[in-house]
């Protein structure tokens, strides 16, 4: 077993994964499996409904017959131990399904955002030295276009196409899953940085054991919920909290292909009877500036519990939340790709600060730090730090050693976010440590000033950036997307400045302020403030192909 940090809590909560008696796991044991042999195998596991409203449903004894098919296929075509197997898909029940068939091969499992462009692709592909990947046809150009240049890449399988579906129809249901160790790689996926190339982020199958444990604390799941995680499996939160977690605690979770679309998303929840939610705070952001009379056209009374991932959720969508849905409001979670479940969140049973973070999770030891790895006062803005190591921690990033070594110094992983703690112990976000603007000799958070904006009638979003500024060092400025029964006036650009100087500080308000259509997000909903900078400042703006348009 391995020597985590409050090992002895991680000993307790062992019997959350299913080992086999050689002491070894596989995730897709757990995920699916071990629901058969508890006599659960007719449960309903997956209720999916494409862009058309067509529905498809999935139990338990489905998936682990179609997963191993997949498995019983890739092994056909010498798909071994350590290869790496992508999925490039929309999100259709394959891509859930497939996953858990290369893990159950014991090949790593990687995924990839149906949006991704070729060069993306190749980036991604390439570095990887991926052997194997899953697509349709409709995508597969984009990988013809570059297979010349992938020599590792062996095969690409195209899930519509008949010689495939036919194969695989072909393939036995079932397959002895592959003992891995618990330290054994399971799946992989690619993080953008503003320069270079996208980096390899890679979890290994003992991190189920924490992930597990943080959706029955962070997302209050329960036998008989409903249960839709509107993250796209090409996003961490896609993989761990919509198919490893939810199915390993036999929850019935729902899946859409479409976009998002207010309405359509409030009447997805009334038909099906949704009963845990958890989302992004663009999408909540988005729903606040539709009105609140869209929602009383649906019955939303089967939601029960409400949590929001990607980034900070600003106060007030969060109270316009609890207004909408009759006293359940979105709890924030904080997380990263590298640390592989939720580590900080405002959790069922403890009171709700608007605009905290929450607390650190009981198995979690978070601090605010200095430079030199020294916790602060309370109160006083630091880099957030996790105490290592952690069952869910990423074990490397692939083919760079160098770059894993750079997120642990003195003895703690740095997460590159600046946050402070208050008193009672909860955690506040100032803003990514190379965001945060030092104007006129203060240092101010984006964060603050967005929320700040957002609390504005009119405004839906906000971007906020430092500018250089040969007086102040830097000056505040504001990108803001407004309702679109707003004029965007000269007149309202001053009465910002003037709420945001009410709200917070006379330095804090934004001296410059332009009006845009929509800001730029990742697929995770987070506002990319690196790219408003580049873009003001006439720099290349590194990579994007992970960014994504509400």
């Amino acid at each position: 077993m391995n020597s985590f940090t409050n090992n002895e809590f991680w000993e307790s909560k062992s019997d959350n994964v299913s080992w086999f008696t050689d002491t070894n796991l596989n995730i897709a044991q757990t995920v699916l499996d071990k629901h058969i042999l508890e006599g659960n195998g007719d449960k309903k596991a997956l209720i999916f409904e494409d862009d058309q409203g067509n529905v498809t449903e999935f139990t338990f004894s489905q998936l682990v017959s179609q997963s191993n098919k997949v498995a019983n296929f890739l092994s056909k075509n010498v798909i071994n131990k350590g290869d790496r197997v992508f999925l490039f898909l929309p999100r259709v029940p394959d891509l859930y399904i497939n996953f858990l068939g290369i893990v159950k091969t014991g090949a790593i499992a990687g995924t990839m955002f149906s949006a991704f462009g070729s060069d993306a692709l190749k980036d991604r592909l390439e570095n990887s030295g991926a052997k194997a990947i899953f697509t349709t046809k409709e995508l597969a150009d984009r990988i013809q276009t570059i297979r010349d240049e992938l020599p590792e890449l062996k095969h690409v399988f195209i899930i519509d196409d008949e010689d495939y579906i036919s194969d695989l129809e072909k393939e036995s249901d079932v397959f002895s899953m592959f003992h891995t160790r618990p330290e054994d790689y399971a799946f992989m996926l690619y993080t953008s940085g503003t320069t270079g190339k996208p980096k390899g982020i890679v979890h290994a199958h003992y991190g189920l054991i924490q992930q597990i444990e943080s959706a029955k604390i962070c997302l209050d799941l329960k036998d008989d919920d409903i249960y839709w995680c509107t993250a796209d499996p090409g996003w961490v939160t896609g993989i761990v909290y919509s198919i490893l977690t939810n199915l390993s605690l036999g929850v019935t979770t729902f899946i859409h292909s479409g976009r998002f679309d207010p309405e359509k998303w409030y009447s997805l929840i009334a038909k099906h009877k949704i009963t845990v939610w958890y989302t992004a705070p663009t999408a909540i952001r988005m729903l606040m500036a539709k009105g609140d009379a869209l929602t009383e056209k649906y019955d939303l009374s089967s939601l029960r519990y409400l949590a929001s991932v990607g980034e900070p959720l600003n106060p007030e969508p969060l109270l316009w939340s609890k207004k909408i849905f009759k006293g359940k409001y979105f709890h924030d979670t904080w997380w990263q790709t590298e640390t592989g479940s939720i580590m900080i969140a405002n959790t069922p049973e403890i009171e709700l600060k608007p605009g905290s973070m929450g607390k650190p999770l009981p198995f979690v030891t978070a601090e605010i730090i200095d430079d030199d790895g020294n916790p602060v006062a309370a109160g006083e803005e630091g880099n957030l730090a996790i105490k290592p190591p952690w069952p869910s921690m990423m074990r490397t990033v692939w083919q760079n050693t160098e770059k894993y070594d750079s997120y642990f110094k003195n003895g703690w992983y740095i997460s590159g976010d600046r946050a402070k703690k208050d008193e009672e112990g909860y955690f506040w976000f100032v803003g990514r440590a190379d965001d945060v603007i030092k104007t006129s000799g203060e240092r101010v958070g984006p964060f603050e000033v967005e929320s700040a904006l957002i609390s504005f009638e009119g405004v839906v979003e906000a971007g906020v950036i430092g500018k250089p500024d040969d007086i102040r060092g830097e000056i505040i400025k504001a990108f803001v997307v407004l309702k679109p029964d707003v004029d965007a006036t000269e007149e309202l650009k001053t009465k910002l400045q003037e709420h945001v100087k009410k709200h917070l500080a006379g330095h804090a308000y934004p001296r410059e302020i332009e009006f845009i259509d929509k800001l730029p997000k990742t697929r995770s909903g987070k506002i990319m403030r690196r790219i408003l900078k580049a873009k003001e400042l006439g720099q290349p703006i590194g990579d994007t192909s992970t960014l994504e348009e509400y």
